[in-house]
């Protein structure tokens, strides 16, 4: 068997995309033989590929997992020494990529597969996959209810209609969001700058003390307590991978 480039490999396996395998093997994260693997490192079946010490099957079943992710924890694929990683709470033996990564400041749902060609799909930005987010301010909007009023009007306005974050990320949008009471607000994006929501709201004079992501598509984070995972079930990923072929 001719041997391939490593992050084809990975990518075929399901793994993760070839975009994401390169940040695996740049971390270290992939062995061959033993040795850390570096780019252009090429293998066949006949070889002892690893991700984070878990072999590589080249016919790994799928498999779809949705976590609540808390405060505290990183959610990347490769380690930092004293950080909290969230494949300390999902252990199983199929490496999985990360679909729509969390700070560590943040909370709630992260999806995590082993089918590079939906975590593909969900994480590039031409597919535009609706993330909800329940957004909590750390001060009240105003000393009143009718300041209060035209201060939720000005953000859903400027929200709306795009603002500039800044840090050569330009003006960016929300899909849609909703006042829920006092200092919480429902946001809803179709695009996914870094800290994007936080740095919004910093523009509007607002500071956000806490961020949970509730929903991806239709996946939503249910009744999963923080730090638990389980399997998505299949009526929910096809229905998933048929919204995304939509798109």
């Amino acid at each position: 068997m001719t041997k391939q480039v490593l992050q084809k490999i990975l990518s075929a396996a399901g793994i993760a995309s070839r975009r994401q395998a390169e940040l695996l093997i740049k971390g270290g994260n992939v062995k061959i033989n033993g040795r850390i693997a570096k780019l252009g490192d090429r293998a066949d079946e006949g070889d002892d590929v690893r991700v984070r010490g878990k072999k590589v099957g080249f016919t790994s079943p799928l498999v779809y997992i949705k976590l609540n992710k808390p405060v505290g924890y990183v959610s990347t694929n490769r380690s930092f020494k004293d950080e909290k990683n969230i494949f300390e709470l999902v252990k199983i033996s199929i490496p999985l990529a990360i679909v729509g990564r969390l700070d560590k400041d943040s909370e709630g749902l992260l999806l995590l597969t082993n089918d590079g060609e939906l975590a593909n799909r969900l994480t590039h930005p031409k597919f535009e996959v609706e993330k909800v987010y329940v957004v909590t301010l750390g001060h009240d909007l105003a000393t009143d209810k009718k300041e209060e009023k035209n201060k939720i009007q000005e953000i859903s306005e400027r929200f709306k209609e795009g603002i500039e974050i800044g840090l050569g990320d330009g003006v960016v949008k929300a899909e849609r969001i909703k006042h829920l009471r006092g200092r919480t607000f429902e946001v809803a994006l179709r695009q996914g700058k870094k800290r994007q929501i936080r740095r919004m709201f910093r523009r509007v004079g607002c500071h956000v003390i806490r961020l949970e992501r509730v929903r991806i598509a239709n996946i939503t984070i249910g009744r999963l307590r923080k730090g638990q995972w389980e399997y998505i079930k299949s009526a929910e990923i096809e229905k998933l991978k048929s919204i995304i072929k939509q798109s």
